[in-house]
């Protein structure tokens, strides 16, 4: 019987964490949660390492990671940093959308021109950005207005950049922008759905998860041979080129 690769392994260990993850936040489990959220991202970054993906995804997922742990203190300096961490790693997205993305693609194949669906899906991020920030404006904390307006604009448009990479990296990039939308909400102090530390969570996971998947699905295409060179200089074997699906936080990306 032939052993599991290391991706493998790494995919199935993410997996494990997730569900470790939610289960804690359903169970009002702090312990559990503390323990299982720093470690999603740097398995999530190992598992696009092993498959032999690109340098600057691996970075993108560990400023995840950064930013997973500075929000476990419930503290506004280390909601910022975070903040700013998750920041780095949208503009790693962004780098490498503008790599590995085709814009004639934009998120499927439905009716119109390219140019068309470009034009109406730019035009529904940029409505949705304003008018989320003119709804929360208001609400949020005067010091946080700045960083959270600046943060949104950054986040809309990594989640617009995803587009071009096909429709699970639009599904991952509209589903961070949900989640931390549901974030934002927190701050400004609007009611809160219930349980929602498990939403924030579920559509964070999901995001990171679609996007590494997405990029990895470009920049490592399958092997035609044993071993296939890829863009780090990384040979890899055709066995782990197959991904797969993992089941899958406070109001501060359960940082709470």
């Amino acid at each position: 019987m032939t052993a599991p690769s290391a991706p493998r392994l790494l995919l199935g260990a993410f997996g494990a964490a997730v569900l470790g993850d939610l289960v804690s936040l359903l169970a009002d489990w702090d312990l559990g949660h503390a323990v299982c959220k720093p470690l999603l991202m740097p398995l999530l970054a190992a598992y696009a390492w092993t498959r032999g993906g690109p340098r600057l995804l691996v970075t993108a997922l560990l400023f995840g990671w950064g930013g997973d742990t500075l929000l476990l203190f419930d503290a506004e300096p280390a909601f910022l940093a975070g903040m700013g961490s998750f920041a780095a790693g949208h503009v790693c997205y962004l780098v490498l959308f503008k790599r590995y993305g085709d814009t004639g693609r934009y998120a499927g194949s439905s009716g119109g021109s390219p140019r068309v669906r470009g034009a109406a899906i730019v035009a529904a991020y940029a409505l949705a950005l304003l008018g989320t920030v003119a709804l929360l404006w208001p609400d949020l904390p005067a010091d946080m207005r700045g960083p959270v307006a600046g943060y949104s604009l950054l986040l809309t448009a990594m989640a617009l950049g995803a587009t071009v990479l096909g429709a699970a990296a639009a599904a991952g990039g509209a589903l961070f922008l949900l989640s931390d939308t549901l974030i934002a909400t927190g701050v400004a102090d609007w009611p809160q759905p219930p349980r929602p530390d498990f939403a924030i969570m579920l559509t964070y996971l999901a995001a990171q998860y679609l996007l590494a998947r997405a990029v990895l699905r470009e920049a490592v295409p399958p092997a035609s041979g044993d071993h296939q060179r890829i863009g780090t200089g990384t040979a890899v074997s055709s066995a782990d080129s197959a991904t797969t699906t993992p089941s899958a936080t406070t109001s501060r990306r359960a940082g709470a």
